[in-house]
C-alpha cells in the first residue's frame, strides 16, 4: 500500500471567521474533527498539521497530529497561494526531516461535513487512475449556461456562457461542478514541480452536496454546525 501522508494547512490568521481552525465546533475545536476523521483511517500513515500559530500547533497535538515544524509568516499571509504552503511542507517532511512518502492528501480543517466515504472516493480515483491530481467536486446550484448573469460595460445583463442551443431548464445546461476543500490528492513530486492544481491532469470525485460545505464565513459555520449536529443525533 501506498505511504499517505494527510496534511491540514491551518493557518491562525482568519479574517471572516476569527480563530476559526480552533473555535469550538459541536464540541471541539474545529481542526479536531478533520485530526479525528484522519486518525480513524488505516489508509493515512501520518497526519501533519502546517501552521504559523502555535495555538493552533498545541491543539493540534494534543488531538492527536503531528507538528514537526511551524509555517514560516510569509506562508501564512491573506495573498498567500496555499500551493505555497504545501510545496514548504513537503519540503520539511521530506527532505529537512527525511521522511519520504507517496501520496500526499490535503484535508483542510474547514470542511468538516466530509467523512471517510468522501475521502476513499478521493484516494481510489488517483491511484486508479492517470492523474497528477485528485480533487472534491460537487454539482453546482447555479450554472453559467442558464441562470448566471454578468453586467457588461455598456449596462446589460447577459448570460455568462451562451450555449449552443436554448436552454430553458437547468437539467438542459451542460453539468458544472464547484470545487470543494474535501480532499486534495496527489503525489510531492508533482507539488514540488508545480504551481497549481490545474498544471497537469486533473480528475475528480463526486462529494455530495450536504458534505462539501466549506466554513468561510460565521453564516456558514453556524449553518455547517447545524447539520453536523443533526447528522449526529440520527446515528
Amino acid at each position: 500500500m501506498p505511504v499517505t501522508y494527510a496534511f491540514i494547512f491551518a493557518r491562525g490568521g482568519s479574517k471572516g471567521v476569527p480563530g476559526k481552525n480552533i473555535r469550538p465546533f459541536a464540541g471541539k475545536p474545529l481542526i479536531a474533527h478533520t485530526i479525528a476523521l484522519a486518525l480513524g483511517m488505516p489508509e493515512i500513515s501520518k497526519i501533519i498539521v502546517s501552521t504559523d500559530d502555535p495555538e493552533i500547533a498545541e491543539i493540534a497535538k494534543q488531538h492527536g497530529a503531528s507538528v514537526p515544524f511551524l509555517r514560516p509568516s510569509e506562508l501564512a499571509a491573506d495573498n498567500t497561494p496555499e500551493w505555497l504552503a504545501w510545496q514548504h511542507a513537503v519540503s520539511q517532511v521530506r527532505d529537512v526531516i527525511g521522511e519520504p512518502f507517496d501520496r500526499f492528501i490535503s484535508l483542510p480543517p474547514t470542511s468538516p461535513l466530509r467523512d471517510e466515504t468522501d475521502i476513499r472516493n478521493c484516494l481510489q480515483r488517483y491511484s486508479e487512475s492517470s492523474a497528477d491530481i485528485v480533487i472534491g467536486i460537487t454539482p453546482a446550484a447555479n450554472n453559467p449556461y442558464f441562470n448566471m448573469v454578468r453586467v457588461t460595460p455598456d449596462d446589460l445583463t447577459e448570460i455568462v456562457i451562451k450555449p449552443d442551443g436554448k436552454v430553458t431548464r437547468r437539467q438542459d445546461a451542460p453539468s458544472v461542478y464547484n470545487i470543494t476543500t474535501c480532499a486534495y490528492v496527489t503525489s510531492p513530486d508533482f507539488i514540488l514541480a508545480n504551481n497549481g492544481i490545474f498544471d497537469g491532469v486533473l480528475k475528480s470525485a463526486i462529494i455530495p452536496n450536504d458534505h462539501a460545505i466549506d466554513i468561510d464565513t460565521p453564516l456558514d459555520f453556524e449553518f455547517a454546525e447545524f447539520l453536523f449536529k443533526k447528522r449526529q443525533s440520527s446515528l
